[in-house]
């Protein structure tokens, strides 16, 4: 049992007085003792205070009373022009941190001009094929004082090589960049599918990444080991858990094989998390997650608190979205932003209501943002840390999804690891046999979804659909070429052979691939160095 008083003298005292608190009104009329905010005088350990091991109560010891949560939009469409105009509007508009998203040719290291990309060009994302387009991505952005995520896998290292490029070329140090590259190729095999290179082959690169940043991007996370797609793909929320821990736990066994400190590259992981409409399930959830890579970090030999805490990015449920009457979509993605805070997130990405339909408008997406604005600064649930702790209904539900993610944990140690149970297909069986019960429960009207099963409108008010220009494809397809006729052929293939001679070998390849990068290699050409010496991926089918 720990006492408050202690924990307020070591623990929160200190932390408050080194972190300047944000501006907020009055709880209450002359309200001064802590205990209404943390809890009470004494609490279980596996509870514990905010800021302490096992963080079920979250990572920092005053939460959102010093320091809100980063509203990070998700964006990227069309040409790198485009998406920039779109990052500079949102962070005049209150938006904190940069979230790109990149258009499959990117993800699946094809060059626009690919005959592979033909018709995904800027699609669900944008289109970035080297050097100069990222150069125009990030125009007028201050890299030093903005954060940036960037949502791409299997092209990691490349999209982190080319940030790091720029950030230079505007005289900002690598070692004051700070942001995260998703980076977790093995949610791929299981949700996603966009990956490139087999997963042993793919884990190397990862921990690449890993040892070169402890080094040289010290504020960078390596990784966003995400639950998100997981979800997406149709699992429910004990195996968004277990399934998100099991790769995590990978990650850190690959990171360790390799020779890295675990509090070193621990210190430099985060994690990504779906939200969906239950909200008490999803804010026990967060704290069974934190609760659990405490424990897991511990049993890797974790000694500082940075390495053993659970950080996560939310991001509101995309599969929950309707076409039918858009607009109540503004209400669900309200309960989930609620739900990211309640359970004590570190980031949040709200959707746009129209994102069943295509990509946001700037209308949809300021809406996404002022609903985060609001709860941070209206609500006052930003004010208490872990509000919800204690309630019988909120500790039951924390211990039944604690429960129920070891079960598949220790299942999938017993095959081998998470590498092994991907091979032989089980985590895509058990996601497949999830979504399959949830549209059933759906069709059977046993889970009801307004406007959809009840409660349907014979029609719905149109609303604006953000509409992709079909030429920036070809537009885009000369870029790329322009950018091959008028650099130095000679040493951008001696920087791809570089790359080449590294990949059969052993050696870091993140300074190779900077090198290729600054020589003006494309994402496409680099991808295929590597596809050639690792070979591609071959889907398990799981019947």
């Amino acid at each position: 049992m720990t006492s408050r008083k202690d924990w307020e003298e070591k623990v929160l005292r200190p932390f408050e007085a080194k972190s300047a608190p944000r501006t907020r009104a009055p709880l209450l009329a002359g309200q001064t003792d802590a205990a209404p905010l943390y809890g009470p005088d004494e609490v279980d350990a596996s509870i514990g205070f905010p800021g302490k091991p096992p963080f079920t109560r979250g990572i920092q010891p005053n939460m959102y009373r010093g320091r809100l949560w980063t509203m990070r939009q998700y964006a990227g469409f069309g040409t790198a022009r485009e998406s920039n105009e779109r990052y500079r509007y949102l962070l005049s508009q209150g938006q904190t941190g940069l979230s790109v998203a990149f258009d499959l040719p990117t993800q699946m290291g094809r060059d626009s001009d690919d005959a592979q990309a033909r018709g995904e060009v800027g699609r669900v994302g944008v289109a970035i094929d080297s050097l100069d387009d990222m150069r125009t991505l990030l125009a007028g952005i201050p890299l030093d004082k903005v954060s940036t995520s960037m949502t791409i896998n299997a092209t990691a290292a490349i999209l982190l090589c080319l940030y790091i490029a720029v950030a230079e070329e505007g005289g900002v140090s690598r070692q004051k960049i700070s942001g995260t590259i998703q980076n977790d190729i093995l949610k791929e095999y299981m949700a996603r599918g966009t990956y490139i290179y087999p997963p042993r082959p793919s884990l190397r690169l990862i921990t690449d990444i890993f040892a070169f940043c402890q080094r040289e991007v010290p504020k960078w996370n390596t990784i966003s080991i995400s639950g998100y797609h997981i979800r997406e793909a149709g699992a429910d929320a004990i195996q968004e858990v277990a399934f998100t821990l099991a790769d995590g736990i990978a990650y850190v066994q690959a990171a360790l094989a390799a020779g890295l400190d675990v509090d070193g590259f621990g210190a430099q992981l985060s994690f990504f998390f779906n939200v969906h409409n239950n909200l008490l399930e999803e804010v026990a959830k967060f704290r069974a997650a934190r609760r659990m890579w405490c424990r897991i970090m511990e049993g890797f030999g974790a000694k500082t608190d940075r390495a053993k805490a659970l950080r996560f990015h939310c991001q509101t449920a995309g599969m929950t979205l309707q076409a039918q009457q858009p607009l109540s979509n503004v209400v669900r993605v309200t309960v989930q932003a609620l739900a990211a805070v309640l359970g004590g997130c570190q980031s949040l990405h709200t959707n746009g209501f129209d994102e069943a339909l295509g990509l946001p408008t700037a209308e949809a997406a300021t809406l996404a943002l002022r609903t985060q604005q609001i709860l941070a600064n209206e609500s006052g649930v930003a004010d208490f840390v872990d509000a919800l702790g204690g309630a019988w209904a909120i500790e039951s539900m924390t211990d039944r999804i604690e429960a129920g993610a070891q079960k598949y944990i220790d299942r999938i140690a017993s095959m081998g690891g998470m590498v092994s149970a991907i091979e032989q297909g089980y985590p895509q069986r058990e996601i497949q046999q999830s979504a399959y019960a949830y549209q059933l429960e759906i069709e059977q009207k046993k889970r009801i979804i307004v406007g959809l099963n009840a409660y349907a409108a014979s029609e719905s008010a149109p609303v604006p659909i953000f509409q992709v220009d079909p030429r920036i494809e070809e537009e885009q397809r000369e870029r790329v070429r322009a950018v091959r006729a008028s650099r130095d052929a000679s040493v951008c293939a001696a920087a791809l052979e570089r790359i080449d001679r590294a990949a059969r070998g052993s050696d870091n390849l993140l300074p190779l691939v900077l090198d290729a990068v600054k020589a003006r290699a494309t994402v496409g050409e680099i991808s295929n160095v590597l596809r050639a010496v690792f070979g591609e991926h071959t889907e398990t089918l799981t019947l």
